[in-house]
């Protein structure tokens, strides 16, 4: 996966031909009131990253959308408004060779799908097909907790990327909602969902430390609606990820935040990347990503290297 190009006149093409079609008209399996099979986790050995002539020095970079409730909205955004400015940006700034992967979040104590997941890809065509695949569940179970563990675990045992086997360069996760996250997942759960013949519970805390043995892990809190400013679920990210955490104040603009941060990290400079913006953005991306910098190492900042 991940063998084709990005096109900006594509993606222009791509958007102009879903003027005025419903939500319903662009996430298809909405109609179904299901999750595309492609789509399920249960069973996948790996998702994969990797070089190729077109991309020779690949960057993994993972995004999952919650798709509860009134967080539905920001896939719809992407297909219909910000692909092309999260691609777009990356190149920009010296990330040549980004591969995306986009899966969806729910909550696997109350929703069917509680877990999608597409597949690791470069071009116009395939990353807006992984996104339009996208189940838009809308559910959730109003306890102010979402499964975004589900993530963690799959990238964790389920990825194989080559710039973190083949560079010791770690690929980026990031994860976004208005809600905390549940603290474990148990054995149930990861046998249903993953297909695990056997499973024992794991922590949130557990997870994440394996996962960030291969990627650097963020989670863009939505500061939006019901959860504005909340001490819990902001106490909640802050104690699990600390500087991690990115707190956004319009879901608009998730696109700039994941492909800004990504810049950053790979060693562009936090004003230069927001400056490319408009006003409005630049005071948001500078606010949002102000603590970015004291992650990045001073040899990140020369040569580009992430550093492990």
């Amino acid at each position: 996966m991940g063998y084709s190009n990005w096109s900006s006149d594509a993606y222009s093409h791509l958007r102009k031909s879903r003027a005025g079609k419903s939500v319903d008209d662009i996430f298809t399996n909405n109609r179904t009131n299901s999750a595309s099979s492609r789509m399920s986790p249960h069973g996948v050995a790996f998702r994969e990253s990797r070089d190729s002539d077109a991309h020779p020095e690949s960057l993994a970079i993972s995004v999952f959308l919650d798709v509860t409730g009134s967080m539905g909205v920001i896939p719809e955004i992407l297909v219909r408004e910000k692909l092309g400015t999260l691609m777009d940006t990356l190149l920009a700034h010296n990330v040549q060779h980004p591969q995306i992967l986009f899966g969806a979040i729910g909550d696997h104590i109350s929703d069917r799908f509680p877990l999608q997941i597409g597949q690791y890809e470069s071009g116009t065509a395939e990353l807006d097909q992984w996104l339009t695949e996208i189940y838009l569940e809308g559910g959730g179970g109003g306890q102010n907790k979402e499964s975004y563990l589900l993530a963690y675990q799959f990238c964790a045992k389920h990825t194989s990327m080559d710039c973190f086997e083949k560079r010791q360069q770690k690929g980026f996760l990031f994860t976004m909602g208005d809600e905390a996250s549940w603290d474990t997942l148990n054995t149930d759960a990861l046998k249903n969902i993953f297909g695990y013949t056997q499973a024992d519970t794991v922590t949130d805390r557990e997870i994440l430390n394996q996962v960030s043995r291969m990627y650097h892990v963020f989670h863009i809190h939505i500061n939006q609606g019901s959860y504005h400013n909340d001490s819990t679920i902001l106490g909640y990210w802050r104690k699990l990820l600390g500087e991690r955490l990115i707190v956004l104040d319009d879901y608009n603009k998730v696109a700039e935040v994941i492909a800004s941060t990504v810049a950053v990290m790979c060693g562009a400079n936090l004003n230069t990347v927001a400056n490319s913006f408009d006003n409005d953005t630049a005071t948001t991306l500078k606010t949002s990503l102000s603590k970015i910098g004291s992650l990045v190492t001073s040899s990140n900042a020369t040569d580009g290297v992430i550093s492990l």
